[in-house]
């Protein structure tokens, strides 16, 4: 047995499905942000082996993060900073699987460049060399407090 729905309640439930996906989008779209930010930046590699970085304790990153073989993990040029890549902000790096995340920072004299922590595999290190790769991640929410 059918029951008819008269037209008007068909009306009203498709009004009301089609107000329910304009809301969803509307809300996905202002909680998406900006789009990500994608650059080409020059990327060496480093080590947290002794006579390599600053001070005594080589493993220990410029925001006090104690960095470990088989992180993850990069140090930036401070001109990147303010452009979204402070502390444990998250990337990917072009022929690198995985995400990245931001412990360290270079000195002031650095431009556009990115540092790849490969813990103590001195030989790693020495075999990525240096080389221009893209890198993607999340635009800074606001511009202002950028940490240096």
């Amino acid at each position: 047995m059918t029951v008819p729905i008269p037209l008007q309640r068909k009306v009203n439930a498709l009004g009301l499905a089609l107000v329910l996906v304009i809301v969803t989008w509307a809300v996905s779209v202002s909680e998406a942000g900006p789009p990500p930010v994608t650059m080409t930046v020059t990327a060496t590699a480093y080590n947290s082996l002794h006579g390599q970085g600053h001070g005594k304790d080589h493993a220990l990153a410029a925001w006090g993060d104690r960095l470990e073989p088989g992180m993850q993990v990069i140090a930036v040029s401070r001109d990147l900073i303010p452009l979204g890549l402070g502390h444990n902000a998250e990337l990917q790096i072009e022929g690198l699987p995985g995400t990245w995340q931001v412990k360290d920072k270079m000195h002031r004299r650095w431009k556009k460049k990115i540092d790849i922590y490969m813990g103590e595999d001195l030989e790693a290190a020495r075999e990525w060399g240096k080389r221009q790769v893209t890198i993607t991640f999340a635009a800074p929410e606001d511009a202002g407090g950028a940490e240096d």
